[in-house]
């Protein structure tokens, strides 16, 4: 295996190293170097968006989730990323016709200019920052746990998540988004080959798919029906995470940004439909790997599991393949919200020169990426959940932006509401306030909160 994992991660960082010469080529701006010149067609901004939304978490995180909590992780994340397909088709063309009047350096500017308030940027920021900033360690950890349970006593933990945290600083300072949207496309496509051949095979050793269900169901049936054996999945949790997911592409900058950088609206649809397939073709497979493991190692740790499903159990050249699939699944993801981080920062900058703005981006690029691998070797091993953490935690901020796009001068009553229950979620996770008010979860009262606040705010506007 370790032959096999040489000769494809030479193969790829070949594949690498070729997307940033020729990315650097051709950054001759900070707006080339920013936004890839705003000029993405539908197959690469395709790409671009799916490996930004499936990452290590859908690879590492969603078979760990189908395992112990069940044929409901299908509605948790296949259904919602279905809803929010349609709803970027109708948020993608509000947002570029707003951004063609206000310009867009970043959604944290953009906002700061509609509402002519420069915390509106600040508020943004600080969302997407204190949320991120864990998604993108999470990504980190569990690549590295993986990689020190796949090669033991070769590199430690540490050392896994500093060498894959340097490539990706190096790369993204060297060929800025467009090289990012190179490396996206590369992953999104070795990342499907991968999950489907590993998927495939797990599921022949079950006995396919109905034998599978029928041992399940001898084992734990539990898993085959909400809300699972643990009851995660009851009726509010699956709601509150279906919006939240449905607002990924609103308050997460590095995928409303490649709604902004694609050159027209059509290739903007393509791209939404292709992203809806994908959703489905990436996710199922995840499943079949999920109750494999749920048959053959029911009480195994999270990191037991995947090395055993993803490595031993497989092929030699399956398991390289793998190997290589989640490096470059994990080095795609993490590159991405990072350089969303330096974006939304350089957007909040409205002093200095195209070079000094560079700079400082670069400069914040490095910073985010310290941060990152600090916060690595303190997170939790679960993948799912957290990630669950931090679409719910940019949601809050979801009624700024649609005022921003919707509104020639949106109420800046908008900013406060989302600032309340922005700081409201954060004390229930620091176990400040409980997370469960007379029977329901906090987050979902928090989402009628926002609702009602920006419906009145709306009929404020139209009455004014």
């Amino acid at each position: 295996m370790q032959v096999w994992t040489s000769i494809f991660f030479l193969i790829f960082f070949l594949l690498l190293g070729l997307a940033a010469y020729k990315s650097y080529n051709k950054n001759r701006s900070s707006q080339e170097f920013i936004f890839a010149g705003l000029n993405i067609g539908a197959v690469l901004g395709f790409l671009t968006f799916a490996a930004a939304l499936f990452s290590a978490f859908t690879f590492m995180g969603m078979p760990d989730f189908f395992r112990n909590h069940g044929a409901g992780a299908w509605t948790f994340l296949a259904l919602s990323d279905g809803f929010m397909v349609f709803f970027m088709l109708w948020f993608a063309y509000r947002l570029r016709k707003k951004a063609k009047v206000l310009g867009y350096q970043g959604i944290a500017g953009m906002v700061s200019k509609a509402y002519g308030n420069k915390w509106a940027g600040y508020l943004m920021f600080f969302s997407a920052f204190v949320f991120l900033i864990p998604y993108v360690s999470i990504q980190i950890r569990g690549i590295s746990i993986f990689l020190e349970a796949s090669y033991p006593g070769v590199i430690p933990f540490w050392g896994w998540a500093v060498g894959l945290a340097v490539i990706m600083l190096i790369y993204s300072e060297i060929g800025g988004m467009k090289a990012i949207i190179y490396s996206d496309a590369i992953q999104a496509l070795l990342l499907l080959l991968v999950i489907w051949i590993i998927g495939a095979v797990c599921l022949s050793k079950t006995g396919g798919l109905s034998n599978t269900f029928l041992k399940l169901a001898d084992i734990k049936p539990e898993l085959l029906h909400t809300p699972g054996p643990s009851g995660l999945f009851t009726t509010q949790f699956l709601i509150a995470s279906a919006i939240s997911i449905v607002l990924i592409p609103v308050t997460q900058p590095q995928f409303t940004t490649r709604l902004v950088m694609m050159k027209d609206l059509s290739s903007v649809h393509k791209m939404c439909y292709a992203v809806g397939f994908f959703a489905i073709l990436v996710i199922l497979p995840t499943a079949f790997i999920g109750f494999y493991g749920a048959i053959n190692y029911p009480d195994a740790n999270t990191s037991d599991f995947l090395t055993n499903a993803l490595l031993h159990d497989q092929l030699p050249f399956v398991a390289a393949l793998a190997v290589v699939g989640l490096f470059a699944a994990c080095l795609s993801t993490t590159n991405a919200q990072i350089f969303a981080l330096g974006t939304e920062l350089r957007s909040l900058i409205n002093s200095g020169t195209d070079q000094s703005k560079m700079r400082i981006t670069k400069i914040a690029l490095a910073v985010f990426t310290l941060i990152v691998l600090i916060f690595s070797s303190v997170m939790s091993n679960e993948l799912a959940l957290l990630a669950k953490v931090s679409f719910t935690g940019t949601s809050m901020v979801a009624p700024v932006v649609f005022g921003a796009i919707l509104y020639e001068k949106p109420s800046k009553n908008l900013l406060y509401l989302s600032l309340v229950c922005l700081f409201v979620f954060i004390a229930s996770l620091l176990n400040l306030i409980p997370s469960m008010i007379v029977g329901w979860r906090l987050d979902i009262l928090l989402y009628v909160v926002l609702a009602v606040g920006f419906v009145a705010s709306h009929f404020h506007i139209k009455n004014s």
